[in-house]
């Protein structure tokens, strides 16, 4: 099996740069993922593994030869130094692989007859969109759209803060006039969250075909989701601000839906 204990390996110096720069991983199309249960859903996920790094220290050889066998994945010993230098997280468990990125073209989405939908538009901050992720898995909805990403989709903190969920969700990207066109192309009614000519959001009927967008929370979502909208939506606030968080928001607004439509498993 082969072995790297030099941080100076050219080898880990280019891994280094795929944990450090969106361009990086843009240039190569592949990316970082750490930890045993992010790997599996990866995996679960559908999503090509070339290379496993372990440090022996903390996996198992039993863990390992499962992973790596099971999926025909090359598998390089590393020192502490060297893990150290790759690992993105304060917890370590070990093990770190290189797996190549997905499409995330629109018409790629697979979508049931009745989808329901998150729209995410310009969400810059990487642990917003994780939270979210986790959400979209938790409430188990059928795909996850970003509009003008402002964040690559596998920044290091967004697959941390996401917990795996980037692998668990179907995921898709585009303009704005884009994912608006493929919304009402596919005849799915959207559902804007902004303050402006709205109605409580547990008023509307969301059994339908539907896309739920939210904007940042800096300035909400920008004037062409306000005018596409089937209905712009509102959760009343009762304190003396008027916004929350937009993962919170996001997560009120998803399981309302998922109320309405029954919590049936896929």
């Amino acid at each position: 099996m082969k072995q790297i204990t030099s941080i100076q390996n050219p080898f880990i110096k280019s891994l280094v740069q795929l944990q450090e720069k969106a361009k990086a991983r843009k240039q190569t199309g592949t990316f970082l993922i750490e930890g045993k249960r992010e790997i599996e859903l990866a995996l679960k996920g559908g999503y090509e593994l070339n290379t496993l790094l372990f440090l022996p220290e903390l996996i198992s050889e039993k863990e390992l030869k499962n992973l790596c066998q099971k999926n025909d994945i090359d598998c390089i010993e590393i020192n502490k130094e060297v893990y150290q230098k790759l690992a993105y997280r304060d917890s370590t468990e070990g093990i770190i692989a290189v797996a190549k990125t997905k499409s995330v073209a629109l018409e790629d989405l697979i979508l049931p007859e009745n989808p329901l939908i998150l729209v995410m538009e310009s969400i810059e901050k990487p642990g917003n969109i994780g939270a979210m992720l986790r959400t979209c898995d938790a409430a188990n909805i059928d795909a996850v759209i970003l509009t003008n990403p402002k964040t690559d989709l596998y920044n290091p903190n967004l697959i941390r803060s996401s917990v795996g969920c980037i692998f668990t969700n179907q995921i898709a990207t585009g303009s704005n006039e884009e994912v608006i066109a493929f919304l009402k192309n596919k005849k799915i009614e959207i559902f804007s969250a902004t303050l402006q000519n709205s109605n409580s959001y547990h008023t509307q009927n969301y059994t339908k075909a539907t896309a739920i967008a939210v904007g940042t929370e800096a300035t909400g979502l920008t004037q062409i989701w306000r005018d596409h909208a089937t209905q712009n939506i509102i959760i009343p606030m009762q304190g003396q601000i008027d916004s929350m968080n937009v993962s919170v928001a996001a997560a009120i607004l998803v399981f309302e839906a998922r109320r309405q439509r029954g919590f049936e498993t896929k």
